[in-house]
């Protein structure tokens, strides 16, 4: 291609842009600035709702129970796409109970929630709350802690690289705490065994001696999965100077 060829075909590209730009400012025109407005707003949130749906949504932690894993005021951007996409069974108001339910699916996964993955669900006693824990065993699996040492199948589960016990002491075996589930299974130190049911998880807090996790509500059903913690791309601490 000469050079007379090749400054044609840009002076052709060019004039298509320019052509492309009078017919979009002249549909603008026409439509009107607040309802061009109003649809480039609406095609944004369309498309922000879509992938939070579909691949990726961000969560903050409020709570110390994944301490040091997880610290108050990460904000996490979470794999929706791995277990299997479980679409919206609500449509309301944000953070309001105005609104109502819908019937909802979940699709095809990628692989099944493992032990050891941090896990962000719905939480088994109040749906409308999200909760994020620890996979410890899941189902037909036994559990099994003694001393604060958890046992999965009768091997050790050691704390995970950041995880911490806080508190020294240790409830002796016979003592049985009206809190733990099922009831009768011990307490918080001195727990089980018991077997996970089939299609259900049981979840622990990375921070142990300060998490109300499966000892306490009991097994979480695949089905209130929302999806993997992935990425910590945010982390603030309002306690502390700027």
């Amino acid at each position: 291609m000469n050079e007379t060829q090749s400054l044609t075909w840009w002076q052709k590209y060019r004039q298509k842009r320019r052509e492309r730009k009078v017919r979009e400012l002249e549909r603008r025109r026409q439509k009107g600035f607040i309802r061009d407005w109003i649809e480039t707003i609406f095609s944004v949130l369309l498309i922000v709702f879509v992938i939070r749906v579909v691949v990726v949504e961000a969560y903050r932690i409020p709570t110390g129970s994944m301490e040091d894993t997880l610290l108050v005021g990460d904000f996490l951007l979470v794999n929706k796409f791995l277990y299997g996409i479980r679409t919206p069974d609500w449509i309301g108001i944000p953070y309001t109970n105005i609104g109502f339910k819908i019937p909802y699916t979940r699709l095809p996964d990628l692989r099944e929630p493992r032990q050891g993955d941090v896990i962000v669900f719905r939480y088994p006693l109040d749906t409308r709350i999200n909760y994020i824990k620890r996979c410890i065993a899941t189902g037909g699996q036994t559990v099994e802690i003694k001393d604060k040492i958890v046992y999965v199948d009768n091997e050790r589960f050691d704390l995970p690289k950041h995880g911490k016990l806080t508190n020294p002491r240790i409830m002796p075996p016979r003592y049985r705490m009206p809190q733990i589930y099922p009831r009768g299974a011990g307490n918080k130190d001195n727990y089980g065994p018991i077997t996970v049911p089939e299609n259900s998880y049981f979840m622990m807090g990375d921070n142990r001696d300060n998490s109300a996790d499966s000892r306490f509500w009991g097994y979480l059903p695949h089905d209130l999965i929302l999806g993997k913690a992935e990425i910590i791309y945010f982390s603030w601490d309002k306690n502390a100077p700027l």
